[in-house]
């Protein structure tokens, strides 16, 4: 009989609700309802006992939990979600027009986000994503993901951008390897990245030859391993490292104070010197100097008083050390080059060059490292390569021959702490077993057995 009283009083509470169009959708009416259920289960058998509190638990736990999916300081499922890639030759405001945004708010977005992050640094094949109030709304915000590390939040009803730097955890870890191909290929057989290449050729990149190493080279590294989000993104900096070369061995030690910053090695000279070996990144020697060589073109015998260095269309070529740009032009024969006077001895020339690199023209003061013009296929060339000659004392020299003198070690005051550093790094490197192709292979089958075990 209560029983039925109360659903009574349930039903015309309701039809109330229904009248005045009110709708309790609170904490306090969920609360309500399980509250109501208690004292129906507690009126309907009241002789029986209460449930255990374990019993109480696991109905309790079978209530679905909203975890809401948050990403770039927003809760998404508030949002209408887009996401896509920049397209080849595609712009901002086409990208916006799509998202029901006018023009003059594309335009404010621009010019008020210049000083932040310049929408005309956008490259097609990046990743964005669009949040608007619905399918049919203007989008809200425009979140584009230049690189791992970061990214640019524009607020198009603000007409504002901020440049967000993801959070970067730090683990130290170690690698080893021989070769059987080449640096790069050795790296990807032993589960390494290339981002780890390029950072181990930085260490060694004015002592080894890395287009003329051969088979059974060896190295050892201790790096930095960069995670977002307890996901790995790339190498960090490299702490010390070893490689064997032929029968020279090289040590690169990293050792930073308030007057020192960079790799040393084991004599406390730094590895830096003054002349890189080589001119491009990723590439391989395609011709060497060679004053008898059979011109591809020509079809007849003449001198190659260069070395050549293939690369893709659009690689990046530097500049092997500090000077002047003397010419910036282009002839038959060199297409587009870049020749740069480093002192009273030494000169550089890049040929066939697709294009210079912004502000390179005679005049010009460059870096060691920076870029002076991208690989192409310009003047004589049956594919794209940057050919690389060097002058001494006026006159071509194979570069790959020559022996640089090594530049002064640091001050007898700093090297006991380099030593206290050195030995460290060293007996941590002693300990590194070389990791094969077959030994790479066999720990990743035993990763995926883990992973995929019930």
């Amino acid at each position: 009989m209560a029983e039925n009283q109360l659903l009574d009083r349930l039903r015309m509470r309701f039809n109330q609700a229904n009248k005045k169009n009110i709708y309790l959708i609170s904490g306090v009416s969920i609360f309500s309802l399980l509250l109501i259920g208690y004292l129906l289960t507690g009126y309907s058998s009241p002789p029986q006992k209460l449930a255990s509190n374990s019993n109480q638990d696991a109905q309790l736990s079978s209530f679905p939990v909203f975890k809401p999916d948050t990403k770039y300081g927003f809760i998404l499922d508030t949002f209408h979600v887009s996401k896509d890639k920049i397209k080849p030759n595609q712009f901002l405001s086409q990208i916006l027009d799509e998202h029901h945004v006018a023009y003059e708010k594309v335009d404010a977005l621009v010019r008020g986000s210049a000083d932040i992050f310049d929408v005309r640094k956008l490259r097609a094949g990046k990743g964005y994503t669009i949040l608007a109030k619905d399918a049919t709304s203007p989008a809200q915000y425009f979140i584009y993901e230049p690189d791992v590390y970061r990214y640019v939040i524009y607020d198009i009803e603000n007409a504002t951008a901020k440049v967000v730097e993801r959070e970067i955890t730090t683990e130290i870890k170690s690698a080893s390897g021989i070769i059987e191909a080449s640096l790069w290929q050795t790296m990807v057989d032993n589960n390494l990245t290339q981002d780890l290449a390029s950072r181990l050729e930085d260490v060694f990149g004015w002592s080894i030859d890395f287009y003329h190493i051969q088979n059974g080279d060896r190295f050892k590294v201790i790096y930095e391993e960069n995670s977002i989000d307890n996901k790995p993104v790339g190498a960090g900096k490299i702490l010390g490292a070893y490689y064997k070369n032929y029968d020279n061995e090289y040590y690169g030690i990293h050792f930073e104070n308030d007057k020192h910053s960079g790799y040393f090695d084991l004599e406390a000279r730094p590895m830096k010197k003054n002349f890189l070996r080589s001119p491009v990144k990723y590439s391989r020697i395609s011709s060497r100097f060679n004053k008898n060589r059979f011109h591809p073109i020509l079809k007849r015998r003449k001198a190659h008083l260069g070395t050549d260095y293939a690369a893709p269309y659009g690689t990046p070529i530097l500049s092997v050390a500090n000077g002047v740009v003397t010419k910036a032009s282009r002839t038959r024969g060199n297409g587009k080059y870049v020749k740069i006077k480093h002192d009273k001895t030494y000169q550089t020339q890049y040929l066939h060059m697709q294009k210079f690199a912004k502000g390179i023209s005679p005049g010009v003061h460059v870096k060691q490292g920076q870029v002076i013009g991208y690989v192409g296929s310009t003047g004589l060339a049956t594919g794209p390569h940057v050919c690389f000659r060097f002058w001494k004392n006026g006159r071509q020299v194979n570069h790959l021959r020559l022996n640089f003198p090594p530049p002064d070690p640091m001050p007898e005051k700093d090297i006991p702490r380099f030593n206290e550093e050195k030995d460290k790094i060293v007996e941590q490197l002693n300990k590194i077993d070389y990791k094969t192709k077959k030994v790479a292979a066999s720990v990743e089958s035993e990763k995926e057995d883990q992973e995929t075990a019930p």
